[in-house]
């Protein structure tokens, strides 16, 4: 199953970008980041099916194993794509919500765009390795 990580805004050189870019090498699945302009732009086409995510502040907070679970199950359901959806500055509206399969947040805390990719990236490198019992998460 592929992960793609769609985000609004460029993250060019930064600390953030190294992170990304580390985790990035790290995830043995399919994964493909596309940055969109602030406003405008246009999603590529998804594989289908697919599931949508959107990191939003009113989204569930899960933990790391819960996250894997439920990309687990989507691969094990047939999902080609799971798209992981950071919104512009003023997030993501009514419509795209009510669209979405779901909402993820971080915790109750507001986080910079450019940390809440990097975070991101991270979490989907967990996640895939929760699913193939390598020892990079520690649970308990």
């Amino acid at each position: 199953m592929l992960l793609h990580i769609i985000a609004r805004g460029k993250i060019a050189r930064s600390p953030e970008a190294e992170l990304v870019g580390r985790y990035e090498k790290r995830i043995t699945w399919g994964l493909k980041l596309t940055e969109l302009p602030e406003t405008g732009g246009r999603i590529p086409e998804a594989q289908t099916p697919y599931k949508t995510v959107l990191l939003d502040e009113r989204g569930k907070n899960l933990s790391s194993e819960e996250l894997a679970e439920i990309i687990g199950r989507w691969r094990d359901d047939g999902m080609r794509e799971a798209r992981f959806v950071l919104g512009a500055a003023d997030g993501h509206s009514r419509e795209e919500r009510a669209n979405a399969d779901l909402l993820l947040a971080f915790g109750k805390a507001t986080w910079p765009h450019l940390m809440a990719r990097a975070m991101l990236a991270e979490q989907l490198y967990r996640a895939t390795t929760i699913l193939a019992g390598h020892p990079y998460h520690r649970a308990g």
